[in-house]
């Protein structure tokens, strides 16, 4: 990475499914992954360009980020000067005991992509500094203060839908998901998904577009990915986790890891 980009992961001390980055980045540009939390980012300084789902958007300083599980998205400068963000990770589960608290029923949706809130803007920066406190009282009750208002500003009650125009699509890509989760660690190539489901390489290529608007080779990368962080999460070695996980070795994971997350599998491990 450039000498003038910087970045660091750590849990939060009272909810310890939640991590936390910090990160001032120029030339790094995110590869499309996805999570299976809630991506929340504070740009804190300069522009970010990001694609989320089949959206492209611009975050500029003040502004929040907001990504769903398992969401697509990328990110990139939107500025010359680079961008410098606080990201928050909360789980579903937690995100859903929040909301209960809350007297909501479920999880929420955040159907906008860009939130424009200075007092949320101001909560989540409290926040996320404060993660760091020798005070954990404090340290609790000021992210539950920033996610208490995010989720009852700004959640979707009325749930968001997307239609899929081919049935079809649909219901190969559930078999395609099916496939690859049980071999992420074997070879995968078209014919193979091609074969599962009776159809062409054409129209396997074809049903990624249609239903999630990626190739099939970045929907695979991005499973090895999160096989990998959870071997990691596990305890498994580095070398170990990236052989498990389908990569050609460590190095291969980490080359992967950092375009995807802006960290290193080291550092991700480190946060544990």
């Amino acid at each position: 990475m450039h000498a003038t980009e910087t970045s660091k992961y750590w849990r939060h001390p009272c909810f310890p499914d939640l991590g936390l980055f910090k990160a001032r980045f120029t030339r790094h540009r995110y590869e499309l992954h996805t999570h299976p939390t809630y991506v929340i980012a504070l740009i804190t300084a300069g522009c970010e360009r990001i694609r989320i789902g089949r959206r492209n958007v611009i975050a500029p300083a003040g502004t929040i980020a907001i990504v769903n599980p398992e969401e697509w998205h990328d990110g990139e400068q939107g500025a010359d000067e680079g961008w410098a963000y606080r990201t928050f990770y909360p789980s579903v589960p937690l995100m859903t005991a929040l909301a209960g608290e809350l007297g909501r029923d479920r999880a929420p949706v955040f159907s906008r992509a860009i939130i424009e809130d200075h007092h949320l803007a101001a909560r989540l920066a409290a926040a996320h500094e404060g993660s760091t406190s020798q005070d954990a009282t404090k340290a609790e009750a000021s992210l539950l203060a920033a996610l208490g208002r995010l989720i009852i500003r700004h959640g979707d009650w009325n749930g968001r839908t997307e239609a899929v125009e081919n049935a079809g699509s649909r219901r190969r890509f559930s078999a395609y998901e099916e496939l690859i989760e049980s071999r992420l660690g074997s070879p995968l190539d078209l014919q193979r998904l091609a074969d599962a489901t009776r159809v062409t390489r054409f129209q396997v290529i074809r049903d990624f577009k249609k239903t999630i608007g990626l190739t099939p080779a970045a929907y695979i990368r991005d499973r090895r990915l999160r096989r990998a962080r959870l071997l990691i999460e596990q305890g498994l070695g580095l070398a170990d986790a990236a052989i498990a996980a389908g990569f050609a070795d460590q190095s291969h994971l980490t080359r992967t890891f950092r375009a995807a997350h802006g960290m290193s599998p080291g550092m991700f491990r480190s946060a544990g």
